[in-house]
């Protein structure tokens, strides 16, 4: 490698709660890196909700205009790469880019997000955060009272339905084979005309991601306009990983309430952290992150 730079701290993902963190810390004069690959996990979804003074904006307006501000700490730099391998080092971690160049910093936040894992539907991938979306916080305003689905099951539909029937009287819940409901859940539903749905989803019917028809495996059609969906993730970075941090139960990085992992020096923040998926709680916990970097870094030097 001929090209090396140190920073105080590198922030793998420039997203919400990575700009966020990096605010944080260029008001306090550190040296931040952010290294993002520039594609978001929201990149389709066409209005942001439920986050204060940006109701309905589109997500890459908020996240351009929030870029500008935090590029306006001199001491804040944003490169557009991926963040390929990490290591740790006497001085505290080395990151290695697709494009073959080496960064050091003290301390690392880990802001990269997660990947969701499409099922194999027709319709679906092009639908998802339009109409099949993943929080009724986030999107269930803009579909009340409209003929809804939920695909998933067990605890989770059950979970989802609770949610959902505040919004709309027309629910059903499709569980893409044998419901796992027990007696307690199925008289629940029963009472509230949620209706189950166990024949698999072969299609989704679609313009532009907007859901018109979803086409079951023995040919019914549905006429919906969203379908919730809660679906399996990745970590889209594995450094953290591989230096050695935790994974909870639900795949989630094992993060304290102060965003600190099991890992000195490194912390993580954002939708890897939590089940609680939204720009307002990405902001939140980023800008803990970078109050408690800060603060470390005084602890070690003052």
């Amino acid at each position: 490698m001929d090209f090396f730079k140190a920073y105080e701290v590198i922030i793998i993902g420039g997203s919400y709660s990575g700009l966020s963190a990096a605010m944080t810390l260029g008001r306090s004069l550190r040296s931040v890196l952010i290294i993002d690959g520039e594609k978001p996990c929201n990149r389709q979804t066409p209005h942001a909700h439920n986050f204060l003074t940006q109701d309905g904006e589109k997500p890459n307006v908020i996240a351009q205009k929030a870029k500008e501000q935090v590029l306006n700490y001199d001491s804040v730099h944003f490169l557009g790469d991926f963040a390929l391998k990490g290591k740790k080092t006497r001085e505290g971690f080395e990151i290695i880019t697709k494009s073959g160049k080496t960064f050091g910093a003290r301390k690392l936040i880990v802001a990269s997000g997660i990947k969701d894992l499409m099922p194999e539907i027709k319709g679906f991938s092009e639908c998802w955060g339009i109409t099949a979306i993943h929080c009724p916080y986030c999107h269930g305003y803009e579909f009340k009272s409209e003929k809804t689905a939920i695909m998933a099951n067990g605890e989770r539909a059950f979970h989802m339905a609770s949610l959902v029937n505040n919004l709309t009287d027309e629910l059903c819940i499709l569980t893409q084979g044998t419901p796992d409901f027990d007696v307690k859940q199925l008289d629940k539903l029963k009472r509230y005309n949620i209706s189950i749905i166990e024949t698999p989803v072969k299609e989704i019917i679609h313009e532009n991601g907007e859901l018109q028809q979803v086409v079951l495996e023995d040919g019914t059609c549905l006429v919906l306009k969203a379908v919730y969906a809660a679906l399996p993730f990745e970590q889209s970075s594995n450094i953290p990983m591989e230096l050695g941090c935790s994974l909870t139960e639900t795949g989630h990085l094992q993060v304290d309430m102060f965003q600190k992992t099991e890992v000195y020096g490194i912390y993580a923040c954002g939708d890897n952290t939590s089940k609680m998926r939204s720009v307002a709680h990405a902001v939140a916990t980023g800008n803990i992150a970078g109050s408690m970097v800060n603060h470390e870094l005084i602890q070690e030097d003052f």
